[in-house]
Formats: structure tokens, C-alpha cells, sequence
């Protein structure tokens, strides 16, 4: 799944802004928030600097406006999250992909349990059908990912790009290539889906899955770490067309 936040400021240029994904009745924020606490969802924690903190909803008061959150107060990277002013907050249910903010962060140790103490968001933010914004590349158009090997740094790679998403891309790594370990980040790598798709962007490598036994490799499950605005633009627009050719395609 992907962890990272949404690009509010890339999504909201478009014609219908974010209003078709924003929450903002209290009681709906309180809802859905109550769903993470009674499912002891996973939450993502991200600070302003890349550091990721794992937490749960451990209190919530809509009233006095506060929320709680249950995590590891031994985690190296809370530090750094004490330090933001502001914290985006990235969690599932199901398919739906929940972010919202939180501010004024406050850690207080228990005797059973570390709680970061903070405010209760005003907004939230719902993305649904995930697998809509997922698209295949025309393998025509020969859609490339050219990018250094995590673990081998002078070996310089162009792998084949399976799907995209707003979040991420698939790669496939041939199985003459060695292999990678998932966690590690490939900086500066040209995405070039088609003549008019081009744009840089960092890549996580979240999993790797098995193919087929005749694929003679595997798929390197990636994910887009803090794309900026143009890239997301551009692709937000091939995703766009690449839905409706296939829709055409779908009726003749």
C-alpha cells in the first residue's frame, strides 16, 4: 500500500479541486476516525523531512478537540516529527486511503503506553478506488524507468514500467539483473512513459512480487517518494488518456 501522502496541491488543479475528497463535518471526521481506533488500523506518521513514525488512534475527544495516538516513543525518527509544526497522517480502511493533518504535537509517557497528544483535524481527506488511478502503459510506446541499482551503485539500469499510479509504478526486473532489496531509495530516476510523459522522480522499492514462470523475472513494486507538482501533473493527464482510449477501445 502506499504510505506516502496524496499531492493535495497537485490535485487540487485540477477543475473540481479537492472538494470530491475532502471530509469536513466534525461527526464524519469522528466516524472515520473511530473506524482506525476499533481496527487498530496502522497509521504513517510523516513529517516534514521524510521521517515516518508508525502509530494507532489511542484516544479521540471531537469536544475538547484532541486526539491521541499510541506509538513507539524508542523510534529514532520521532524526534524529528516533534520538530514539525505539522505532521500528514496516512492510514486504510479497505481500499480507502484516509490523510489528514495534525499540529501541535505534545509526547506523553504513560507507565504502559507512549501517546503523541495533538490536535483534532478540521478536515480529512478520502481517496477511493484506488485501482482507477492505475494504469498500463502501451507497451508500444516502450515505457521505461532509467535508475541506478540500490545495492550496486555504478550499475545504471532502464527497466520496463508495468503500471503507474498517482503513488507509483511497477518495474520488471529481468532475472539476469541482481537483485534489489526492498526499503531502499533510487534517486533521480527518468520516467519516461511515453513522447510527451517525461519527468524525475525518487523511487522506494516497497515489494517485490513473483511473476509467471515464462516472465524470466520479477515486478519491483515502487513507490513515488514526495513527487513534485509538474511531474504529477504530467502524469495525472497520461493516466487521464490512457483511461479513455481504453474505454474507446472497450466499446468497438
Amino acid at each position: 500500500m502506499e504510505t506516502m501522502p496524496m499531492p493535495l496541491e497537485a490535485l487540487g488543479a485540477g477543475p473540481g479541486g479537492l472538494d470530491e475528497f475532502r471530509i469536513s463535518a466534525p461527526r464524519e471526521i469522528a466516524a472515520m476516525l473511530r473506524q482506525l481506533y476499533d481496527g487498530n488500523v496502522t497509521l504513517s506518521l510523516n513529517a516534514a523531512d521524510g521521517s515516518v513514525v508508525r502509530g494507532t488512534v489511542w484516544t479521540m475527544d471531537s469536544e475538547r478537540g484532541s486526539l491521541g495516538l499510541g506509538i513507539d516513543a524508542g523510534d529514532p525518527a520521532l524526534h524529528a516529527l516533534l520538530e514539525c509544526q505539522e505532521v500528514v497522517i496516512v492510514g486504510y480502511l479497505d481500499s480507502v486511503k484516509l490523510q489528514f493533518d495534525i499540529h501541535n504535537l505534545v509526547l506523553v509517557r504513560g507507565p504502559n503506553a507512549s501517546v503523541l497528544s495533538g490536535s483534532f483535524p478540521r478536515e480529512m481527506f478520502r481517496f477511493q478506488r484506488r485501482s482507477a488511478y492505475r494504469v498500463r502503459p502501451a507497451m508500444r510506446s516502450m515505457p521505461t524507468a532509467r535508475l541506478r541499482h540500490t545495492d550496486i551503485a555504478e550499475m545504471q539500469l532502464t527497466l520496463r514500467v508495468l503500471d503507474v499510479s498517482l503513488g507509483g509504478c511497477a518495474l520488471f526486473l529481468p532475472q539476469d539483473v541482481p537483485p534489489m532489496q526492498p526499503g531502499g531509495v533510487m534517486n533521480q530516476v527518468q520516467i519516461e512513459l511515453d513522447a510527451d510523459t517525461r519527468f524525475l522522480v525518487n523511487l522506494r522499492l516497497q515489494h517485490i512480487t513473483s511473476l509467471n514462470a515464462d516472465s524470466q523475472g520479477v515486478r519491483l513494486g515502487c513507490e513515488f517518494v514526495r513527487a513534485d507538482a509538474a511531474a504529477l501533473r504530467s502524469l495525472q493527464h497520461f493516466i487521464d488518456l490512457t483511461q479513455k482510449r481504453g474505454k474507446l477501445l472497450s466499446l468497438t
